[in-house]
């Protein structure tokens, strides 16, 4: 049941990510690691401090779907 919903909740973070003209295949997260190379820093900061736990939440969610993507 907790694959479930993680997965679920997954689809819908690419769903809005799609909808704010992202990548479908990418999450929210991963996205905002892009635009922080790109030296645009404010979404990470917000999503790196909702997920405060986690050392670099962005960067581990890029590098979780390049693993997929292989």
């Amino acid at each position: 049941m907790f694959q479930y919903v993680k997965n679920l909740l997954i689809a819908l973070d690419q769903l809005l990510n799609t909808i704010l003209g992202g990548h479908p295949d990418e999450t929210l997260s991963s996205r905002a690691y892009h635009l922080r190379r790109k030296g645009d820093f404010w979404a990470s900061n917000i999503i790196n401090g909702i997920f405060f736990w986690q050392r670099d939440h962005c960067r581990e969610s890029k590098e979780s779907i390049g693993r997929k993507l292989r």
